[in-house]
Formats: C-alpha cells, sequence, structure tokens
C-alpha cells in the first residue's frame, strides 16, 4: 500500500458527495462521463438525471432523433459530445446486445471515447484497476509529489508511470474516485483549502512553500467567442423548427463570425441546411 492510500480513501469514505451515476449502471456511468467532460458537475447533474429517465438503456437513446438528442443536451455546451454519445449508443445496441463494452480498449472503439473515458468507465462501471487522470488527479498528484502547482498540459509518459504504480492492488477504482474527489473538493486549482487535506503532512508542494507554476493558465472568456456564437446559434434551433439565415444573422452582432459558426456547424452535422435557405436542427 502506497502511504497515500489509507488517508485518502478515508477521507473519501467520510466526505465523498452522493452523486447518482456512483450508485447507476454501466451505461449511466458512460453518460455521465461524456457528460462530464470540461462540465463542472452541478451542470451535470439535472440532465444526467433527465437523460437516464428518458433515455435508461443505448438502444433508448439510438432510437431518438439527433434532433431530440441536441435539443436535450441544452446548455451543456459542446454539443457534438451529444451527437457522439448518440453514435456509441447505436453501436453497443446493435453491436454489444445493448450492453457498455466492459473493458478500456472495446470502449475506446467507440465514438467519442478517448483514452481518459474508455478508463474512467472501464474503473468506475466496471471495477477495473485503469489509470484515471482526470485534471482533479493530476493537480492533486503533482503537487503532493512532485512539489508543483500545476501539472503540464498533457501528462508525459514519466508522469503516467508514476501514477501507475500508485494504482492499488484492491479496490482500484475507489483509489481513483477518492483522488478525483479530494482534487475537486479540497485540493482545487485556486484556494486550495490544504487544511482539509488528510495527506497535507506528505505534500511537497507545502514543503516546498507553495510555488506558484510557470504554466499560464487563463480561462477563455466566453462572451463573445466563436463557441458562444455557435451556441447561440444551436439554442436557437432548439427553440424553433426552423430558421432563416437572415433570422440567424440577427442573433449576433458580428455577420461573418455567424456565416463562419453557421459553417462550422453544417460541417459537424450539429445542424441542417433545408430549402428556402433555412436551417434546423439534424432530423
Amino acid at each position: 500500500m502506497n502511504s497515500l492510500e489509507k488517508p485518502i480513501i478515508n477521507w473519501f469514505k467520510r466526505n465523498k458527495r452522493d452523486l447518482p451515476w456512483r450508485d447507476t449502471s454501466a451505461w449511466g456511468v458512460m453518460v455521465s462521463e461524456f457528460m462530464l467532460q470540461q462540465t463542472p458537475v452541478n451542470r451535470v447533474l439535472p440532465k444526467w438525471i433527465e437523460w437516464m429517465e428518458r433515455w435508461p438503456t443505448p438502444s433508448d437513446l439510438a432510437q431518438a432523433t439527433p434532433a431530440q438528442v441536441i435539443t436535450a443536451w441544452g446548455r451543456l455546451g459542446y454539443p457534438r459530445r451529444a451527437l457522439r454519445l448518440h453514435a456509441a449508443a447505436a453501436i453497443i445496441a446493435q453491436d454489444f446486445n445493448n450492453e457498455v463494452p466492459n473493458n478500456a480498449e472495446t470502449l475506446q472503439l467507440l465514438p467519442g471515447i478517448g483514452e481518459y473515458t474508455a478508463a474512467a468507465i472501464a474503473a468506475f462501471a466496471f471495477e477495473e484497476a485503469t489509470l484515471v487522470m482526470d485534471v482533479n488527479i493530476r493537480r492533486l498528484l503533482t503537487r503532493v509529489i512532485d512539489g508543483e502547482e500545476h501539472p503540464k498540459p498533457a501528462a508525459t509518459a514519466r508522469e503516467k508511470s508514476s501514477r501507475q504504480a500508485l494504482i492499488p492492488n484492491k479496490n482500484a477504482h475507489i483509489w481513483a474516485a477518492a483522488t478525483m474527489e479530494l482534487g475537486a473538493l479540497v485540493c482545487t486549482s485556486s484556494h486550495p483549502k490544504c487544511e482539509l487535506c488528510p495527506v497535507i503532512s506528505q505534500c511537497n508542494w507545502r514543503k516546498n512553500g507553495y510555488p506558484k507554476t510557470d504554466l499560464v493558465r487563463k480561462s477563455q472568456d466566453w462572451h463573445g467567442t466563436d463557441r458562444k456564437c455557435r451556441g447561440t446559434i444551436v439554442q436557437a434551433l432548439r427553440e424553433n423548427e426552423s430558421l432563416t439565415e437572415n433570422a440567424i444573422k440577427k442573433l449576433w452582432p458580428d455577420e461573418s463570425q455567424v456565416e463562419k459558426a453557421i459553417k462550422t456547424l453544417l460541417e459537424d452535422q450539429l445542424i441542417q441546411a433545408i430549402p428556402r435557405n433555412r436551417y434546423r436542427l439534424p432530423q
């Protein structure tokens, strides 16, 4: 047992949040992992509950239209995730007897599932000893082990090897959940609550005097961005059966940005062109 395992897991047992996808089907875990990509828990919670009530199995979601899926995704952001989840559901329903594949290698063959998401689904749905490295886990272990404030943008082979060595032989999925929770609730990106940390005595970042990282971590201003423009168009089409291009251009002050957004939304199959120069969500 590594010296971090017992205090972190004991902390987790006392402090973990009551999140519904921690007691659900493999499909429920998969839906949560898609939704939680770059989206905070408090925004995902109500949407996840709605989806699981409406589409409790992959085959249920597979029977929905793309327009229904995009509309139900609401304001979670990055709606391509919704279409990829829809496509993955169709493959699971048809090729896997409506059962989510139980290993990371097979999961990565599905649309929208990369190395991290596959590892997380395998861990939390099937209790596999996979290397789960979300931003919260990486930040926590970078501080405790490496003594640095923030991890590098992409995990290095050395980082992966170091974290792989920490995975316990028993209940590896609990270790993954516990380190993720500690990073999310205590070892936060800014203003960490170090006084509440169960491994503060082992933290090399603390021992080094909390040095600031050389990495500049900037959050993009949402207003005025191409992503905001795209989101505005998709939201308007959720609320209307179709809109003309002229009507869409009235939604946004920069006409050239609207034209670019329409082009990329068409390429991503998030909207559909129909006669009379109108657009709608894909049917």
